[in-house]
This record gives structure tokens, sequence and C-alpha cells, in this order.
């Protein structure tokens, strides 16, 4: 025998229209105190969210605003290699929590993508239900599925890459901001000077950078930052690292150090933490930083495990450019006209330069 209690209709959930009937209020009323686009009075707000309390009511249900809007609610963000080692970079989080802020006012959620796929899977981008997408660099990986995205119609804004006509983008003075910094290393008086860049493409193989590599380089940021400083060293030797790290800084620095013929007196890095490296590299040679080699980086963030120093850098808006980003999605989002914006960044001496022994 079966139980009345089990024949028994489940109880309906509470609709905004019953919060609003029991708070004495209009829907529309009861709906933009959950919405928070418009200013209601505190008493009104407080009689809604207790009839909402009393009622069960948790607020809208989200997927049916994304089905009449026809959105998902959902920004990807597409990084460049493993995610894991993106969320070790120190510029890539505050860069995050610029993006994130410049969405709010979308409410939307982020989804997170690596700029290739699996083994036998198809890139992400291509199917992922998105609104908009984000790219963080453009490498060649990526823009074979950008055409696809964009035939899709849905918004794209690249962050210090090229993603071609029509696309905006949020661009940092690479170039000059290296030359900067080279040029303040050739004011101290050096001359024998080498560069540890970040990784050329996406292989990120490591090593002495060649005219042949170089011609096959894919990741503009590298490029643009080798450029700068060759403006100021024509010919500059330069090694890449695999990554953005001081592992790779330290590996790039005792290539570059340990044959005391060829040493040179100063070593750019791409990135501070290819500039830890560095000095670490040089510290364990018996090098005294900066009486015997001075060290310059890029990026301007605190950098652990470099004793009492002060790295001398370029100093970037890491927050602002992805807070620009994120605000491009929204304007696009909106149906209002998008732009591409540019940072500059603030050279900062430190105590890791000085002028080469004699």
């Amino acid at each position: 025998m079966t139980s009345s209690s089990a024949l028994s209709p489940a109880p309906r959930r509470a609709t905004l229209a019953d919060v609003a009937r029991a708070a004495s209020v209009s829907t529309s009323t009861a709906s933009v105190v959950f919405s928070g686009r418009t200013k209601v009075s505190d008493a009104t707000r407080e009689r809604v969210l207790a009839a909402a309390a009393d009622l069960g009511y948790a607020g809208p249900d989200p997927r049916a605003a994304s089905l009449r809007r026809g959105r998902s609610g959902i920004v990807a963000v597409v990084l460049e290699g493993h995610l894991r080692a993106a969320f070790l970079d120190p510029v890539t989080i505050p860069m995050m929590d610029g993006l994130t802020d410049g969405l709010a006012s979308l409410g939307a959620g982020v989804l997170l993508l690596r700029d290739e796929p699996g083994d036998g899977e198809a890139p992400a981008l291509t199917s992922a239900p998105v609104d908009a997408v984000v790219l963080i660099g453009c490498s060649g990986r990526t823009r074979a599925s950008l055409e696809i995205v964009r035939s899709r119609g849905i918004p794209v804004v690249v962050i210090e890459g090229d993603a071609g006509e029509g696309i905006p983008r949020i661009t940092l003075d690479n170039r000059e901001a290296a030359a900067e910094v080279a040029r303040h290393v050739k004011g101290l008086g050096h001359e024998r000077v080498a560069a540890v860049t970040l990784p050329l493409d996406s292989d990120r193989v490591r090593g002495r950078i060649t005219e042949d590599r170089l011609e096959r380089a894919t990741i503009d940021v590298t490029l643009e930052r080798l450029a700068g400083a060759r403006d100021v060293f024509p010919g500059l030797p330069a090694i890449s690292a695999g990554s953005s790290s001081i592992d790779d800084g330290l590996i790039a620095g005792r290539a570059l150090l340990s044959d005391p013929t060829t040493r040179p007196t100063a070593i750019l890095a791409q990135s501070d933490l290819l500039a830890a490296g560095v000095i670490r590299a040089g510290e364990d040679l018996g090098l005294r930083v900066p009486d015997d080699l001075s060290v310059a980086g890029f990026d301007g963030i605190r950098v652990d495990g470099i004793g009492p120093h002060m790295l001398t850098t370029m100093v970037q808006p890491a927050v602002e450019k992805g807070r620009a980003a994120g605000e491009q999605v929204a304007r696009m989002l909106r149906g209002e006209p998008s732009a591409s914006l540019h940072f500059t960044c603030r050279f900062r001496a430190g105590t890791t330069t000085a002028a080469p022994a004699i």
C-alpha cells in the first residue's frame, strides 16, 4: 500500500511574483532588489528580502535569465600553456583580478581554457558555450581556431597579442620599455650585455637565439622586448627560457655566466622571475650583484629569494590591463563600440644594477 505522503505533490517553488505580493510591491520592484541595477529605498529592500526569506525564495533562476538573453553568462579566458603554470606567474594573477573587475557589471562567470586541445580533441574555443573570449597573448594555436569563434559572432578581446583587424587589443609598450631599461644599463657604462628572453613560441625551447629561430618565433611580447633591447645594443646575444620562472632564469644565467672569458657584465631579463634566477646563478658562481654583475628585469612584481636586493625593472600595469579587457568585453556585449587601449610601463631603479667593475 502506498502512503498518502508519497502521492502528495512536491511543494511549489516560490516565485518572484509571490515575493512581490507578500512584500506589497510590484514584481518589477522586487526584481530590481535582486538585480541591484536600480536603487530602491532601504525599507523596501528589507521588506522584499524578508518576504523572500519567509517564502524560501533564493533569487531568480540564472538559467532562465540566460535563456531570455540568449546568452550563457560565461566569458572564456584563454591562457597559453598549462593553467597551473599560468597561475604561478605573479603577473597573471593581478591581471585576472583586473579582468574580473572589468566584467563585474555583467555578472558573468569566467571559464579558463588552454590555448591547445588534448590529444584527439577539437580546440575548446570552437564549441565552448561562451558569450565572449579574452585571449591572453595570441599564439599560433589560438589563431587556428579564432576564425571559427569570429564566425559564431562571439566578441573577442586580446591582451598583448594581435588577432587581426577589427579585434580590440590591450597593448603594452614592450619595445619602448625594454629599450628604456637597456638605455639605463648602457648609461652605466656596460658594453658586454646579454639577454634572457621569454619563450619564443609554443614549443618553449630553451637555448641561444639565432636568426633562424627568430624568424620562426610567434610570441609578440618576446619579440617586442628583444627588439627594444637590440635598439640600444644591436646584435645583443640572447638565450630563450622555457618559461617565466626562477628555475629557467637560473638555467639561462648559468649558460651565460659559466665561461669567464665571454661572461657579460650585465644581463637584461624579460621578466622579474627570470632576473631572480640569473642573480642566483651569478651568486652561485661567486659573482657579486651589482659589483660584478648587473641584472635588470621586467614586470615590477615582488620577488622573493634575492636577499636584500631591490630589482631594477620596468613596472607594468597588470591590473589595469586586465580591467581594460573586461570593460571592452562588457561594452561589446551591451552593443556599444569597443576600442583598443595602450598602456605604458614605469622604470624603477633598484640595487641590482651599477657601473661595471674596472
